[in-house]
């Protein structure tokens, strides 16, 4: 049996911009990426603190330690410069291997989004 459990997490980060004439997703710092182990073009769901919002998306990588968190496309209706999100992501895995997983969960500085 299979169950989806939590794979990465970028835990409070400020939002830096919304564009909403662009194809979609949303730009995260590289930075952020790597240390929560998230590949471009992978699925993330986004939990806006600000407004209760949640939607899905693909990430797209911004610039190393700019700590860019842009939305872009539609989802850019679903945020305010400023707001703070969550973005997870999630993977299939056997129950047994699930049952030991350890995801990659960061905490960055919500000011500027450093890793700190």
């Amino acid at each position: 049996m299979q169950i989806e459990v939590l794979k990465s997490k970028i835990h409070r980060v400020k939002v830096t911009g919304a564009d909403l004439n662009y194809i979609g997703s949303i730009t995260i710092d590289i930075a952020l990426m790597e240390a929560a182990n998230i590949i471009e073009g992978e699925k993330v769901s986004i939990v806006n603190i600000n407004n209760g919002e949640r939607f899905e998306t693909y990430a797209i990588p911004g610039p190393r330690n700019s700590g860019e968190i842009t939305l872009n496309g539609p989802a850019a209706r679903k945020v305010h410069k400023d707001d703070i999100i969550i973005i997870i992501t999630y993977a299939l895995m056997e129950f047994q291997e699930a049952k030991e997983f350890k995801p990659w969960v960061i905490f960055p500085n919500e000011e500027n989004n450093s890793l700190k």
